[in-house]
Parts: structure tokens; sequence; C-alpha cells
């Protein structure tokens, strides 16, 4: 997977928000932090020697720094009570050309190894094992390959197939065909059909560029960092990929793929010795040291600025067509191993350009010149010197040079005027509140996070020590109040390595990209003699058979489903009436000292004309002032007293009735102990006064809305196909398509070119009075046991600040079904208290029916969506859909669709709801892909799998259902979708109990033609065979 920095420049620290898995209750709570520190320098153990030893407080872990003896090979082990673990290698890979290479290599390596010869060991492992994560990542100057899991038997295993893919891969050339690029027959069995190009890479790099942002970003850095390896893309220039040779893979893999270039890095509870005596038995002690020459050198530093031009597609759902211009100006930053320069200067970042009180904000989205900020807006730390870039999009060409005077004068007055004490405060409120909240990838965040660092030779023991920066930045900031106010001088206005870089669309973008890919290929096969072409012809049909013959993994090691916990671990939540008649759900939890509160408002008496405008409605809610606070007053109260309050539409399945769901509001919010009166009030402001009366702040936060959405589908275009695939096949698939869909996408696309923006603006106040109040509204707090009697006090005070409707509106459907959450004697010994009664929407009269959509997008490559109608989580049938969904993919799909069809990916699933999906992604094929799905209903009606396979598909949806949970989302099955454990542990008894015939069953009873409805949607170019067909609507 190629991974490019991200298109919203994050704050580091911000990454590692992925927080803290610390178990405060728990006997020997840091058992494997003790154990890490009993270590001692210059220790020996298992070829390697331990170097240093620190304990990191601050994050509640023990960093344990090796090396090996023989390779010179680093490692870093972090223990840390989670039973998350992860491992993860990574090699410094610094291409020279746009070949592509270290991007074809990450994906050729997992296609086979010495120990491991089977065809694909990576996916195969999907299904053999229990992991929570398993992946690989080409950036810019590294390649990683992380995994975790919980279970120590798995990560024996992940880490023995791992190692062998990394180290010992048999890189064949048919692989390198598969993943890279081949010259095939488009219809590989028949010679008379024209030579075209193919491969997962090629096509994946087709993607990506549909992506404008993306182009914009990948420009930025091949031209602010011109010398050396960030010039060139290392996922692969589409154009470049075919001029890589199978000898250049190999030879990038001998020089790069070495102990002596690697970085390994292990999370956890586990033991380190068993880590470090299987790293070095089956991998390291093969090797001896090597010099390596993969350094990246510093930039040669600018005498006087330099100023770009590029081009990119047109976007056909910008907002307005004369302005879709983008401008940036960049800066670079001092070298990212200046551990405290770098925390200093990311801060400074976060300060110049994050929320409404930042003088980037104010100077640039406040102008209504552009839509929104430019890509990587704010400090990059992902190249060897960092860089901090800020512009907007969304421009008309004529305004670069008034952005450009904007950037200068904006950086003249923070010289001047400094920051703002509170805004600074805000922010390492911000940190504060980041490092004691919990996620459950921690691990992969924190590799995540030293990655960069790390592999510039950096100490990433040190970047870790947070607490030690903190304090240094205060005491910097007490020293010299204009601390930061000299920083932005030096690096900002004194800096002449400084980039100017516009981007704007041309018509025929696609056109020439085409006709560029033409002339490749043409040149390509006309220096083909007739042998060649007879080789290509052969090899295809070779690469055709291997890809369709049945696959041995016997050789790969596998857990068994008698692995998996039999009972799940029960969650325990207590309900109790507030103010009256709300319900208030109370999950006792280890959350480190931070306060989780939720509340759910139904919208079952909201008119249906304002339905469209909710998701809208949430989004602008906390951001246009509430009370006495006007919109920067109220953003910097949220930064100072939470840690972020968000308000999201959702429509929540039934278990038990396909035509029947819940429709609401979410507000959820988090916050350290002492601020929880402060977050409350707010709450309580921002129901009983929300201000929407600021007619600009509404239109900058409408066109930043429809530009984010536009930019996103590139992303996830998969789920705009599904979405709307799904549409008509239940009654809330139509309102999740109005909700989340294109519908929504191309609603706030008109919004935004209103030039009269107030009828939409009044819709607001209406929306407020059916949802703002406690009527239809459920709470729930997820806190430490200790916090709890506050927090019961504080959301008693909210209920009875929220105001309550003057007179009882009817839901607007008249079909409602009351439900009770699954309590009491019966149902959950685990829930204790009162019971939750859920409003439910129910449709008796509603039909299902069949709908195709065609979504005409000037994207190279294609999204394809097949959805059908089955039945909802608690019917017995639906447990063998789910196994089914992943036997289609791995046993079928993944070949079809991927290996011999050339898309980055595709596969089966099912919902909560019912609604069984078939998809691709970046797909060079349409109907092609069609008819697989097709193919692959009849591979399972067919039913040929073995046990083996069966077993192999409960392992991958087990390690899914088994994933960890965060402290703060512990019970919200049971708060959202009235899901018992009782009723989850049923389901997973169903799971178990899935067999052959069930599973041909369910496929001939749901999937066959006529069985139940199908829907299809397609997100791509024009399709001149879709065009002749009127069963489609083109949209």
């Amino acid at each position: 997977m190629w991974r490019f920095r991200g298109h919203r420049g994050l704050c580091a620290l911000q990454r590692l928000s992925c927080g803290v898995h610390h178990k405060v209750w728990r006997e020997k709570s840091d058992q494997a932090c003790e154990r890490a520190l009993q270590y001692k320098v210059g220790e020996k153990i298992h070829g390697f020697t331990v170097k240093q030893v620190t304990p990191v407080p601050e994050l509640f872990l023990t960093a344990v720094k090796l090396s090996h003896d023989n390779t010179g090979a680093r490692y870093l082990h972090l223990a840390r009570e989670d039973k998350n673990n992860l491992f993860s290698v990574q090699f410094r890979t610094t291409p020279m050309d746009n070949t592509g290479v270290p991007h074809v290599l990450e994906h050729t390596v997992l296609c086979g190894s010495q120990k491991y010869p089977c065809r694909d060991p990576f996916f195969k492992m999907l299904n053999r094992s229990l992991s929570t994560f398993m992946n690989a990542f080409t950036a810019s100057d590294y390649t990683m390959y992380p995994f975790s899991t919980q279970n120590p038997k798995d990560f024996q295993n992940l880490l023995s197939v791992y190692l062998d893919a990394t180290f010992f891969p048999c890189l064949r050339e048919l692989d390198f065909w598969q993943e890279g690029w081949r010259l095939e027959h488009e219809n590989p069995s028949d010679p008379q059909t024209p030579l075209i190009f193919k491969g997962v890479v090629f096509n994946e790099m087709k993607g990506a560029f549909t992506d404008n942002e993306r182009i914009f970003s990948q420009h930025l850095q091949n031209k602010l960092l011109p010398d050396h390896t960030y010039s060139v893309v290392s996922g692969g220039d589409p154009l470049c990929i075919p001029e890589l040779t199978w000898e250049q893979l190999k030879q990038f893999h001998a020089t790069h793929y070495h102990p002596s270039n690697a970085r390994f890095f292990t999370y956890g509870s586990f033991q380190l010795e068993q880590h470090l005596k299987q790293i070095h038995e089956e991998a390291l002690s093969k090797f001896q040291k090597m010099e390596q020459s993969t350094a990246v050198p510093a930039q040669q530093h600018w005498d006087k600025p330099r100023e770009f031009h590029i081009t990119c597609g047109p976007d056909s759902l910008a907002t307005d067509a004369s302005k879709q211009t983008t401008v940036s100006v960049s800066f670079l930053l001092p070298d990212i191993t200046d551990t405290f320069e770098a925390f200093t200067l990311n801060l400074l970042s976060s300060l110049l350009i994050a929320g409404p009180n930042s003088p980037f904000y104010k100077a640039l989205i406040e102008s209504g010149l552009g839509t929104d900020f430019s890509p990587d807006v704010g400090y990059n730390g992902y190249t060897r010197e960092a860089f901090f870039s800020v512009g907007l999009q969304g421009i008309a060409e004529k305004d670069v040079k008034t952005v450009r005077e904007l950037v200068d004068r904006t950086i003249e007055e923070v010289i001047e005027k400094g920051f703002e004490d509170d805004r600074i405060e805000a922010l390492l409120h911000k940190i504060e509140i980041q490092m004691k909240h919990q996620s459950t990838s921690f691990g992969l965040a924190l590799t995540s996070y030293i990655a960069s660092c790390w592999n510039h030779d950096g100490d990433p023991v040190e970047l870790l020590q947070m607490g030690n920066q903190l304090t240094k930045f205060r005491q910097c900031l007490k020293e010299n109040p204009k601390f930061l106010q000299e920083k932005v001088e030096q690096y900002f206005k004194n800096n002449q390595h400084k980039l100017t870089l516009s981007m704007k669309p041309d018509e025929r973008y696609y056109e020439k990209q085409t006709q560029m890919e033409t002339e490749k290929l043409e040149q390509k096969v006309n220096s083909l003699s007739q042998a060649d072409k007879q080789q290509i012809y052969q090899k295809g049909l070779e690469l055709r058979t291997q890809q369709s013959k049945p696959q041995d993994a016997s050789c790969l090691p596998a857990l068994k489903v008698s692995d998996i916990e039999p009972i799940m671990p029960f969650t325990k939540v207590d309900i109790a009436l507030a103010a009256g008649d709300v319900p208030v759900q109370y999950c006792p939890q280890p959350t480190n000292g931070v306060v989780y509160f939720r509340a759910f408002s139904s919208l079952n008496t909201l008119p249906e004309e304002l339905r469209p405008y909710v998701p809208l409605f949430c989004n602008v809610l906390t951001k246009l002032g509430c009370g006495i606070l006007d919109y920067r007053e109220q953003a910097q109260q949220i930064e100072l007293k939470t840690g972020g309050m968000t308000v999201s539409p959702h429509v929540l399945p039934d278990d038990s009735q396909l035509d029947t769901y819940e429709q609401g509001v979410l507000f959820s919010s988090l916050c350290l102990e002492r601020n929880l009166p402060d977050m409350m009030h707010l709450w309580s402001e921002i129901f009983n006064n929300p201000c929407f009366e600021e007619e600009e702040h509404f239109k900058v936060l409408v066109k930043m809305t429809a530009q984010e959405l536009s930019n996103g589908i590139p992303d996830s275009g998969h789920l705009y196909a599904s979405l709307r695939a799904s549409k008509t096949l239940t009654p809330s698939g139509d309102l999740q398509e109005t909700f989340g869909g294109m519908d929504q996408v191309r609603l706030m696309k008109r919004i935004a070119e209103m030039t009269d923006i107030k009828p939409i603006l009044r819709k607001l106040p209406r929306i407020k009075k059916y949802l703002l109040n406690c009527d239809n509204m459920r709470c729930s707090v997820n806190a430490t046991p200790q916090q709890m009697p506050q927090a019961e006090k504080e959301v008693e005070n909210f209920l009875r600040n929220v105001g309550r409707s003057k007179k009882e509106r009817k839901p607007v459907r008249p079909h409602i079904v009351e439900k009770p959450t699954h309590n009491g004697p019966n149902g959950g010994a685990h829930v204790n208290g009162s019971q939750m009664i859920r409003k439910l929407i129910t449709d008796p009269t509603f039909k299902p029916c069949q709908m195709k959509t065609h979504f005409v997008l000037p994207f190279p490559v294609n999204y394809v969506g097949e959805c059908v109608r089955t039945v909802p989580y608690a019917d017995p049938d639906h447990a063998s859909l789910k196994i089914l969904a992943r036997l289609m993919t791995a046993k079928f799909l993944h070949t079809e669709i991927r290996e011999k069809g050339g898309a980055y990916g595709g596969g089966a699933k099912l919902s909560h709801s019912g609604i069984f999906t078939l998809y691709s992604y970046r797909d060079p094929n349409s109907i092609e892909t069609l008819q697989s799905f097709g193919k692959a209903i009849d591979w399972a009606k067919s039913g040929k799998f073995t046990q083996q396979d069966i077993d192999e598909a409960k392992l991958s949806v087990f390690s899914a259902v088994d994933s960890p949970v965060a402290p703060s989302d512990k019970g919200m099955d049971h708060f959202l979708y009235g899901l018992s454990d009782e009723m989850k542990q049923a389901y997973r008894e169903q799971l178990f109990a899935v067999s052959h015939d069930r599973l041909t069953s369910v496929s001939h009873k749901y999937l066959g033609i006529g069985k139940s409805t199908h829907g299809l949607a397609i997100l791509g170019p024009e399709n001149s065979k879709i065009a002749k067909d009127p069963s489609w609507i083109i949209r």
C-alpha cells in the first residue's frame, strides 16, 4: 500500500492521540514495564546487546533499545501492559527514479518466500490468524511491514511469515508481472485482442492520481526537496512503472532489504526474549554486516524563493468551475532528528493554522477567496528535513498573487503580535488529553510516529519523552516571551528556501494522460518481435493458469478454530433515569481520568423536507457560537475544556426486522475529569442557545464541507457505490444515501454555489426545534468508578437545563415500534437498573426494488458496488452469510478482481443491517467486474470449498469480532443498537456452528438471481456499454 503523507497536515501529536492503554484497575498493571526495567545496559540476549533502558511514564511504557551484534540491525521494544502486541520491520528505501520500485517490491515480497513458497502468503495469513492488523506501507523513504495480534502463538506465526517474506522472498517473475506491470492481451486467452498494460501497482497508482490533492502533495514534495530521493514518486508514476525490470527489482531488494538497513520494533506485553530469539534464529543469524548507502543527504538550501505551476484533472463536483485553482507557500524547516525543534515547530504550526482563532484561518479561510486550506497544510515531518505549508484551494487563478501576499502579511503580523496565552494553554491541554485518551491500536500509532525520525538515525526514545519536551517548551516560553515569534521570523520571514506552488485544472488532463499512456504502449508494442509477442501470449496464459489453480497453503502456520475463545468477555453497564425519564447508561472503565459523554436524540418528529440538511446542521452546530460566546470564543472554550465535541447523524438498523430502523443524531465529547462541569455547560448552551446568525462564517463552513466531500471521493469511491446500490433495498438505505451518499455530496455542492445562503441558514433553527430537546433522548457516560458520582450529578444538571417541547410532537412517519433494550431477568445479567426504550420506525408497505446507477466521473478507474437484501442480525442465517462473505473474498474474489482483473482491491461483506455487498476499488474494469460478482455467487452455490477454507473464514471473521475495544467505546453496542452481550454471545455461537451445508444453503436462498433484490452502482469514466443499456440510470 502506497502511503503518501496526509492531505491535511496533522500535528504529529494528534497522530499519537491514538492514545494510551493503561489499565488503572489491574493488579500489577505494569508487569510488562517492570520486567523490562530489569534489563541491564550491555546485557547480551540472543545475539543482541541492550543499549539503553528508559522508563517513559507519560505513555506508561518502558523503552528498551538494542542492536544486533553481527549485522548492526537496530531494535526498539516498548514494553507496556497492552495485550494487543505489535511487530514492525522497516527498511530505508530511497529510490532515484519514478518506476515505483520500492512499492512494487513491497507487493512482490508478500507473494511467497523460501520457507513459505505458496502464492500470496500475506493474503492467506489474513485467514489463518487472529491478527488485529496486517499491512505493508511504502512511504517516500522507507518501507514498513507491521502486524498486531492479541494471541502469543499467532504473534510467532505472523513473525515467521513476515521475516521470511522480507529477508528471503522468492521474487518470481510472474509475481512481478502480476503485482507490478505487464503487457498482456485484453483477453489473455485470445491473442487477437490488443495488448494493454496491466498490474496491481500500475492500477493502484492510476487510481491514486485521480485525487487532485495527492497530485498537489506529490509535486510539492518533489519541487521543495529536488536534490535526492524526494524528487521522485516512491509509489511509482503510472507512465514510468512500465520502465521497471525484474532485474532492477531483485537488485533493489539485495541492496535495501538487509538487516544492516533494518529497524525492528515490538510493542506490548509479550516477552521480549522470545521475539529476539525468533528474529535472530530465523533471519539475522544468516547475514553479516553490510555497509549501507541508503542515507538521504541534506537538501541544499536555496538562495532565493522558487515558483512552479502544475495542472490536474477537472473536478466535476467542484462548487465553482472558475474557482478550481490551488496555491500554497511552503518553507523548508530543520532536520526532523532535532526532536525539540521539531516538537516546537509542530506546536507552532498548530497555533498558526488550527481552528477559527488561528492567524491563517482568519487571513485565508475567512477571506472568502477559496474553499479550504491547500493539501498538506501545516507541519510535515515525514521527510528528513521537515517543511511547513499553507495556502488555499478552490480559488480563482487571478487570486494566486493575493494569497501569497496574505501569507506574507500574516507572518509579519504574527512576528509583531505573537499568540494569546489562552491559545497556547488550549494547545498544551490538547496534548495532555491526547496522552491520556486510550485507543486500541496504540502500538501502530507509536511505530508510525517514530518511523521517519528513526529512519534518519534520530533517537526514537527521545521523541516519545513528551513530558520532557513539554517542560522544556514551557521553560523556553517563560524565559523568552517572544520565543515563538522569533521562530516565525527565523523559519518563515527570513527563509529563502520558499516554494510557491499553484495548480489549475486542465479540461484535457485525463485525455492527455491517456494519450501519453497510449504512446508509451505503442512504443513498447512496436519494439516487440513476433517471438516476443508469442512469449507474452504464453506468459499471459501461464499467469492465468497459475492464478486459477487451487493453492496449497499447507506450508503456512495457522491457528485453529479451537484457539478462538468460546465465550466473550461481558461488559457491565448500569442504567438510571435522570431528570425524570431520560435513560442514562453508566459504564465504569479504566479511562485514565478522562470522561466520555454521549447523547442520542431521535429525528422521528423532524419534517421530511428538513431531513437532507441534518448532516450540515450537525457539522456546523458546534462551530457557530452559543449563548454569549461567538464562534471564535466557543472554539477556544472547546479547545481549553474538552478533547473535542462532535455531532453526527446516525441510521441504526434493528436487529430483527430489515424494514425497521432508528434515526437520530449522536452528540459525543470527552474531557479531563476536572473539566466535566465546563464541558456539560458548553453542551447546555449549544442545546439551549445555539447561534445561527453568523452568515459569513456559515458560508465558510459550507464551502469547506462541500470541498472535503468532493475531495473524499477518490479514496472512498467503493463506499459511495455501495451506499447508492443499497438505496432501494431497505427503508434505512434511502436515508443513509441522503445523509452520507452521493446525494449528500451533490446537495452540498448546490448549497455552496448559492449566491444567497439565507434560506439554508433559516432551516437550522427549525431543525433545532425538533432535535435539541430531551423528549426522545438517551445518554451514556464512560468513566472510572471514582468519577461516576460527579458524572451523574453533571448529566442530571445538563438534562434539567435542556428544554422540552412545549407541545407533544407527533412522529412524521406513523409506524413507530417501541423497543426496550435487552436487560432485566431474561435479558442481560450485566445490565442493571432501568430500561432504555428505543423508538424505531417501520414501513410495512415498503417494497424493495432494483436500481442501477452509473455516476460518470473523470477518473481512469472504477469503483463498483452490488448489494443484495438478505436478513437482519438476529436471524441465524446472518452468521452464515457473514462467514460466506469472507470465504468468497479470500477464495474467489481476491483472485478474480485483484490478481486477474488488476483492481487494487475487491471483496464481499455483510453489514449489521443485512445488506450483502460485493465491491471493487480502483478497478480498471466495470461490467467485467459485475460478471465476476455473478461468477462468485455461482462458485458459492456450487460449494467448491473445503472445511479448511471454512475454518480460515471463521478465523478471519473472529479476528474482527474480537478486535480490541477501547475503554471509551465499551458498552456502545448496547447504547446505540440495543445489543446485549447475551445476544452477541448467541451470535458468536451461530458463527462457530456455520457448516458447509449452511453456506451453500444461504448462497442459494439469498444470492441467486431472482432470490433477493439486488442494487448496482458504478463510479467511474464514461462507458459505452452502460450508456446503451436503458436499465442503467446515468448521473
